[in-house]
């Protein structure tokens, strides 16, 4: 499954490892491919990205004449949370010029994958932000699609321009992409303005005028149920500081701090995944 948005900052990566620790504790096998140059995912997991011999720069590559030939299972790391990794470095920018340069450059992720055959019960993709060839590639080699949003205006507005990419992409390369889920990111949590410090609700207070913020809480509600309304599956993950914390660790949240609120909210997602896959 490929998780996908446009914009940064939306949840993708967060989203992606967090799922995968929670698929990993229930004892499945689940490898995630980092197709983001910025190689969050990777350093998320806690290897350094700038320590790899191979990455999935090389994977690419080795599509391309003149390349050494490379399979998953020359780049596929164990890390420390028992999530499998197909780790990335920033030299996978320099993978999109050789892209434009061939036919069926959409599937080169999916050959090989088909190829390879990696035997994991789940296949996380993390996408980059940005609707280049990389994310082509990942929403097309993904049976199932998960897009994140966060709170802020052009994550909304992209609801629209998302499916229509998603459109073009089964109009012109004839593959379809599923968008079979949404999560929504750092929502609004009432449990969590309750126990913010006093401090921070007075300093909010004179940020902005009581009539604005209720309406943007007013656009988050409308927002929330036009997504209800699109996708099959819906969930909501609150802030938690831990989130951070659990990164800066190099490890999920699930094994971080797995009770904490969005640990509870990407246990349930996980939850829904499992059933996915009967």
């Amino acid at each position: 499954m490929a998780f996908a948005h446009h914009k940064g900052g939306t949840g993708k990566t967060t989203s992606c490892l967090n799922v995968a620790g929670f698929l990993q504790k229930k004892g499945r096998s689940v490898l995630v491919i980092d197709l983001d140059p910025q190689a969050n995912a990777t350093s998320g997991l806690g290897i350094d990205p700038h320590a790899l011999p191979l990455s999935v720069y090389d994977l690419f590559m080795s599509r391309f004449e003149g390349f050494p030939d490379v399979s998953f299972q020359d780049v596929v790391l164990e890390t420390r949370s028992g999530v499998y990794l197909a780790p990335s470095t920033l030299d996978l920018v320099g993978v999109e010029p050789f892209l434009y340069n061939i036919e069926n450059r959409a599937k080169v992720l999916k050959n090989l994958l088909t190829r390879d055959r990696p035997e994991y019960e789940f296949i996380l993709i993390d996408t980059p932000p940005s609707m280049g060839q990389l994310v082509i590639n990942g929403l097309v080699a993904a049976e199932h699609t998960v897009v994140t949003f966060d709170r802020g205006i052009f994550a909304l507005h992209g609801l629209d321009t998302l499916m229509t990419i998603f459109a073009d992409i089964e109009e012109l390369l004839g593959e379809h992409v599923s968008p079979d889920m949404a999560i929504l990111t750092r929502w609004d949590n009432p449990e969590q303005e309750l126990r913010r410090g006093v401090l921070a609700r007075f300093a909010d207070h004179f940020k902005k005028p009581d009539p604005e913020l209720a309406r943007d809480k007013e656009q988050l509600r409308v927002f929330e149920r036009e997504v209800r309304d699109r996708f099959p599956a819906v969930f909501v993950v609150p802030y938690s500081r831990e989130i951070y914390e659990a990164q800066n660790a190099g490890l999920p949240i699930s094994h971080f701090a797995p009770e904490c609120d969005a640990g509870r909210a990407y246990r349930a997602v996980a939850g829904k995944i499992l059933g996915w896959n009967g």
